[in-house]
């Protein structure tokens, strides 16, 4: 393997391992090797094709373990030393970054979806990017980012330890919501289509109910009054659709998962509920530091939450494969 080789998703359904050129740091830059990039749901989308507003040929990678090479030298950043990826690079400058929330910057990139990202031999990106791992492992730093976007839909949702909490969806991103609602104090129910995604959660979540979705009832009168705060988690529209009906009279929906095209919802029940409707997009600094604590305090275990591994190379095989079933996959991790 060359000294920057990527894996490289040249079109949907296309996945190689390519030789390119070591990139050099601009200016407030810093150039690193990548240890760890988790897969994320997004990457088996790119692979698939189903990624809006993507271009190929594109390489992935967001959730990022790395060692710094070269950094500026007022920068702080410690060359040698082990770092988690913030991967939203945000231009600083629009209404969002201004007020505090570069996650939703007008013109933000991420990596491994706007620009290429992790899953390569070497990456140059912004030093302000980088976050301290205070002492995390390569494994563990990997985990951060995916972990951080359930840390920030808690927080934007406002759970505390009175609230009754659904969470729809036990994937990566869902299983995270529902572990930082768990860590908040709130009583959480899980949902899911799968048994066996199901099973993982009652290990990963300790004291979560974890229900199959076709023994939930949206239009009982018990779910209308069940839930304080719903978490969507599935990318999926119906399942956004059928969530407004789990939400208590004067409950939070958040919808943490994205669908291209519309979703609709009765404004008359909409109202008699006096329902708050929030978007959580990615996470900020807080986040990213919550969850680096709640690692740190034995909260979540790399080794539970990591069920599949590969190479930078084994990837162009195991990519496909996972991507086809996930069912006993929460999250795989390529060694590079």
């Amino acid at each position: 393997m060359t000294a920057n080789a990527a894996l490289v998703v040249v079109n949907p359904g296309q996945l190689v391992l390519e030789d390119r050129d070591i990139p050099v740091a601009s200016e407030g830059e810093v150039l690193v090797a990548p240890l760890r990039s988790g897969i994320c749901g997004t990457d088996y989308h790119i692979y698939g094709g189903n990624q809006p507003f993507l271009s190929y040929p594109r390489v992935m990678g967001h959730e990022l373990a790395v060692k710094v090479l070269e950094a500026p030298p007022d920068s702080g950043i410690e060359i040698g030393e082990t770092y988690v990826v913030n991967p939203y690079v945000a231009c600083g400058t629009c209404r969002a970054c201004r007020k505090g929330k570069p996650n939703c910057c007008t013109r933000i990139a991420v990596l491994g979806v706007h620009r290429d990202g992790g899953m390569t031999k070497r990456l140059t990106l912004p030093a302000r990017n980088l976050v301290p791992s205070e002492g995390l492992s390569a494994d563990e730093c990997a985990m951060v980012e995916f972990l951080a976007i359930g840390a920030h839909a808690v927080r934007r949702a406002a759970v505390n330890a009175e609230d009754e909490v659904l969470v729809v969806g036990a994937g990566p991103i869902g299983l995270g919501v529902a572990r930082f609602a768990a860590l908040a104090g709130a009583a959480v129910t899980l949902i899911d289509r799968d048994q066996s995604r199901l099973d993982m959660a009652r290990k990963l979540i300790p004291g979560c109910k974890a229900v199959l979705a076709a023994q939930m009832d949206a239009k009982s009168p018990e779910a209308a009054e069940a839930f304080d705060v719903v978490f969507d988690a599935t990318g999926n529209r119906e399942s956004i659709e059928t969530g407004f009906g789990y939400v208590a009279h004067g409950g939070r929906y958040c919808l943490v998962s994205v669908v291209k095209g519309d979703i609709t919802f009765v404004d008359a029940d909409f109202h008699r509920k006096e329902m708050t409707l929030i978007g959580s997009r990615n996470a900020l600094a807080p986040d990213f530091k919550q969850v680096i604590g709640a690692i740190k305090a034995g909260h979540i275990s790399s080794r539970d939450w990591i069920t599949h591994r590969t190479t930078l190379a084994g990837a162009v095989d195991d990519l496909p494969l996972w991507a086809k079933d996930r069912s006993q996959l929460v999250k795989a991790i390529i060694e590079i």
